[in-house]
């Protein structure tokens, strides 16, 4: 799906381009979760509150941001972690539920004239998945997905590959996001950032790493955004 165009209307003056995880989707938990227990079955303990903190990531960046780039980790372990998070993630793939308020927050957006895109981390397979549970695909004009750039969060490319899809420039657009890496990348890329409290991350970590407003969930950003820099 990624890059697939939904809508007809590109190129419109303005992107609100958002993170996927954590952010319209619940979903980080379910990551959490899923990584430990690929960790566990490898023989490799991680604790939970240090997975949490790296959601966010591409697999390869979160499995050595965890246990440490080669010799620490070979490229086949870092595959096969890989390749087992995705297996037990995937069982999870029919039961997604969006967060409150995430398909209406995206057509009111589109309504307002904004290009709405999507930059994640997920690869096309998953982002199927998440896509259905947000169910507002006739808001959403592209997305950017982990198998359309070369690295990931929080590199800037994501976000830059979603404004090459939007056709605006970096001025004329916001990116919506709920880790510290999505922040990070957002701010690279000399977007304005927005930051969602319900991917689990303090909001002291968000602003620090660049969040210029903060919100509880789509459901607190829809309420508010006369107030936020998506106004």
């Amino acid at each position: 799906m990624s890059g697939i165009e939904t809508r007809t209307d590109t190129g419109r003056g303005r992107a609100a381009v958002f993170d996927v995880d954590g952010t319209l989707v619940d979903t980080n938990h379910l990551h959490v979760v899923t990584w430990w227990e690929a960790f566990r079955r490898a023989e490799r303990l991680v604790p939970t509150h240090a997975i949490h903190r790296a959601i966010g990531l591409g697999s390869d960046d979160l499995v050595a941001h965890l246990l440490g780039k080669a010799p620490a980790v070979s490229p086949d372990e870092a595959e096969d972690l890989s390749t087992a998070h995705k297996v037990l993630y995937a069982q999870y793939f029919e039961r997604l539920t969006a967060l409150p308020d995430a398909g209406r927050l995206l057509r009111r957006l589109a309504d307002d004239g904004w290009t709405i895109v999507l930059a994640t981390s997920a690869g096309d397979d998953e982002l199927a998945a998440l896509r259905r549970a947000i169910d507002a695909d006739d808001a959403i004009t592209a997305t950017a997905s982990a198998d359309d750039v070369t690295e990931g969060k929080p590199a800037p490319e994501p976000v830059e590959r979603a404004l090459e899809l939007a056709g605006v420039p970096a001025e004329r657009a916001v990116f919506v996001g709920d880790t510290v890496w999505d922040m990070r990348a957002g701010r690279r890329a000399g977007v304005r950032c927005v930051a969602l409290l319900c991917g689990g991350i303090p909001r002291a970590d968000l602003e620090a790493a660049g969040a210029e407003a903060v919100f509880d969930d789509p459901a607190d950003l829809l309420a508010s955004l006369a107030r936020s820099p998506l106004a």
